[in-house]
């Protein structure tokens, strides 16, 4: 079955339909949650509400664009809607900001490490690394999504990089390669 035949059966509520798209969108849109999520419990919420609003709203869906993009939009602002009740962003002047570049050693740095460092950042460090690194938001994309200012946005991601690289430097060992012969 064609993608654009099972969006249609979804549209009509088709309970097989629904559960292949889950099955279908499931491990991608559980990993952008991960990314938004402190834990694992609440990634598996957040993805629990995320296809609950797309499932909702599939017929606003007008086969323009990517599905796929369509999804992941629902299911970052899902994730993104727990924060903004939470009050989790504080205000910060743009003159308060301090920049921090952080460069990776991809050989020394193991990606699993990474993700779990990213991952143990406060909620409002971690939503604005998300949004402006890995997704690629600009800050006024962020500020508009996040009800917070450029500044604030601008602010939590160099408080971001700053937590990273401090833990980067500070606790991790880099792997040693051994050469048997």
């Amino acid at each position: 079955m064609s993608l654009d035949q099972l969006i249609k059966k979804c549209k009509k509520q088709d309970a097989k339909a629904q559960e292949q798209l889950y099955r279908l969108y499931g491990s991608k849109l559980f990993s952008i949650c991960l990314k938004y999520s402190n834990n694992y419990a609440s990634a598996e919420d957040t993805l629990q509400d995320a296809f609950i609003t797309i499932f909702d709203k599939i017929e606003q869906y007008k086969s323009k664009g990517s599905f796929e993009g369509w999804i992941k939009r629902i299911t970052i602002n899902t994730a993104l809607q727990k924060y903004r009740k939470q009050k989790v962003f504080e205000i910060i002047g743009e003159d308060q900001i301090e920049e921090v570049e952080l460069e990776i050693d991809e050989d020394s740095v193991s990606l699993d490490y990474l993700l779990e460092i990213i991952q143990q950042l406060p909620d409002r460090y971690r939503l604005v690394f998300n949004l402006y690194v890995l997704d690629g938001y600009s800050h006024k994309e962020i500020a508009e999504m996040l009800t917070i200012s450029i500044g604030t946005s601008k602010s939590n991601l160099a408080r971001a990089r700053n937590i990273l690289k401090e833990k980067i430097e500070t606790n991790h060992e880099p792997r040693v390669q051994s050469i048997e012969g």
